[in-house]
């Protein structure tokens, strides 16, 4: 360290120091409370948002049998496209959906899902869903499509079964032989597969 010979030098030493740093040192201290203040009001905010999410997302879902339950939902769902509830909302508006018959509506909510969610699996479940609902449609190259874009392995068994659904609406049986014998390879006890393989024999004579 530098020694100083007299208190002055030491003074004049200090106040050279601040003035050459002084603005720098201020400037770093006001960005740092700055920063943790900041990082405390999003922390707040974030779980604010969250509560209030929640508390939105269980209010619209107690409508979903209601008149407009179904708008409410899809409202939320649009409205919350950067949390959890949103998408699931999005899952419920397509069942009921489904359930009214409204298979294109359905489908633009599962359409939603996975266009913003980050959740892979998530995303899976969606598009099987999606795939079902364009067979649904006489959409099956569609649905095909769909399955392709499906890397999941949890879904392998599934996503097989489905493209397997998509070859019989296409009129190819071969196909959907090969995609059936693939799901039950990943998934032995699946009862569903093992009878639409020998419904597929049955209308084959094979």
């Amino acid at each position: 360290m530098e020694k100083f010979a007299t208190e002055e030098q030491q003074v004049e030493a200090i106040k050279q120091f601040w003035k050459d740093n002084g603005t720098a040192i201020i400037i770093g201290a006001v960005l740092g409370l700055g920063g943790l203040w900041g990082w405390r009001y999003y922390s707040e905010s974030q779980l604010d948002a969250k509560a209030k999410a929640s508390a939105e997302y269980q209010a619209v879902v107690e409508t979903a049998t209601e008149e407009g339950g179904i708008d409410n939902i899809s409202k939320f769902a649009q409205a919350n496209p950067d949390n959890g509830y949103g998408n699931i909302a999005a899952l419920i508006a397509s069942r009921q959906l489904v359930e009214k018959g409204d298979l294109e509506g359905a489908a633009a909510q599962l359409k939603l899902v996975m266009e913003r969610t980050e959740d892979t699996e998530l995303k899976s479940l969606s598009a099987v869903r999606l795939a079902r609902l364009q067979i649904e449609m006489d959409a099956a190259d569609k649905a095909l499509a769909t399955l392709d874009g499906i890397d999941s392995e949890s879904f392998a068994a599934l996503v097989a079964e489905v493209r397997g659904d998509a070859f019989v609406k296409k009129g190819q049986a071969d196909d959907a032989r090969m995609a059936y014998t693939k799901a039950l390879e990943s998934d032995t006890a699946n009862q569903l597969v093992k009878m639409k393989l020998d419904n597929l024999s049955v209308a084959t004579g094979s």
